[in-house]
């Protein structure tokens, strides 16, 4: 069954824009599905293996460009933005600044965005439906392979940046994205043109060098794909250029210059939840398995996983300055039950004296 003949498109994507601005969305554009220029850079990238342990990237690849593919006759993908940053919290710097406190990213200090932007995108799907009638369409949060910076830069909503984040003009970086994949022929945006200019402060501010030119990501040395993608042993020597950063990292985005238009996220589930924008790390490194199910069930942190994220704090705590309280904490675990985890605590308390004053981060 298709969309009712004779409706006007026109008005049809006029009505998605205000209804998705009611629902919460920042900015709403529509696109073609097609993206050849980003599915060769996509190949490249992968033939060169910059994506690490991230294999998924390469056994979808083929779908990752090819939105029909996922969903059969579609046309268009329509994305939407959601601004994420907390406004509330502690300031990014501040915390960055202070070894002994735990650095999560952002985006990850409220509730789980995947669900959030789901449910939006699903309630804006049945709001056209009830003016076009039923037609076809598939919503996507990073819960299908579908390259969402390439469809929202044509669809107007910012360019990709050097640092190979989408950024807008009115909005910085700091949003989320969501798709529609859809079969209504909808009339498409405007491309984004890009304004990075002669701008290259995200590349020197990545702590561990992974933007290795303009628009190219080494992911097995980004600090978010370390602390999150990455299943096994962080390299020992990237692990002091983590610094107290447990889960995620900001600094290109904290850089940029275009985030000073970024706006406060209007949604409540962005806000902070349990103290996670300046926690200290021994507190955080004492949390059970229990505690940690409990807190951040709801969480995009609760996909990494206990393990993971005791395995980050460990190193965190490894390049902290030692006081007693640091050293109680990493000697509390060195019997973890995890091989994972014992190895990186073993790592961070030779990082400390046995004895002696306190010593300086690295």
């Amino acid at each position: 069954m298709k969309a009712s003949p004779g409706i006007d498109l026109h008005e049809a994507k006029h009505a998605l824009v205000a209804e998705a601005r009611a629902l919460g969305f920042d900015a709403l554009g529509v696109a073609a599905v097609e993206i050849p220029e980003d599915e060769q850079y996509l190949i490249r990238w992968l033939d060169q293996g910059l994506h690490g342990e991230m294999d998924y990237m390469q056994r979808h690849a083929s779908l990752r460009a090819h939105p029909q593919r996922l969903l059969p006759g579609a046309l268009r993908v329509v994305s939407a933005r959601m601004d994420y940053w907390p406004g509330e919290a502690r300031a990014a710097d501040a915390v960055l600044a202070d070894p002994t406190l735990g650095y999560v990213s952002r985006y990850a200090l409220g509730r789980d965005y995947h669900k959030v932007l789901r449910r939006t995108l699903a309630r804006l799907a049945t709001a056209l439906a009830q003016r076009v009638g039923h037609f076809g369409y598939r919503v996507c949060v990073d819960s299908a392979p579908v390259l969402e910076k390439a469809h929202a830069r044509n669809a107007g909503l910012g360019w990709i940046g050097k640092h190979t984040n989408l950024i807008a003009r009115d909005a910085g970086s700091w949003f989320f994205l969501g798709e529609m994949l859809t079969d209504l022929p909808l009339p498409v945006d405007t491309r984004a043109t890009a304004h990075c200019g002669s701008c290259r402060a995200c590349i020197p501010a990545c702590p561990t060098g992974a933007i290795v030119a303009p628009w190219r990501l080494d992911a097995r040395r980004c600090i978010s794909y370390l602390t999150i993608e990455h299943k096994s042993a962080i390299p020992e020597e990237l692990r002091p250029a983590l610094g107290n950063r447990i889960y995620g990292c900001d600094d290109c985005q904290l850089v940029c210059p275009w985030n000073k238009f970024a706006r406060a996220a209007a949604h409540p589930d962005f806000k902070v939840r349990h103290a996670l924008d300046a926690s200290s790390l021994p507190e955080l490194f004492a949390w059970t398995q229990a505690e940690f199910e409990a807190r951040m069930r709801g969480s995009a942190i609760y996909r990494l996983g206990y393990e993971r994220w005791s395995r980050n704090i460990a190193v965190a705590l490894g390049n902290a300055p030692t006081t007693p309280a640091v050293l109680r904490a990493l000697q509390s675990r060195r019997a973890d039950a995890s091989s994972l985890v014992r190895e990186h605590v073993a790592w961070a308390l030779q990082r400390h004296p046995p004895a002696g004053p306190k010593r300086g981060h690295d």
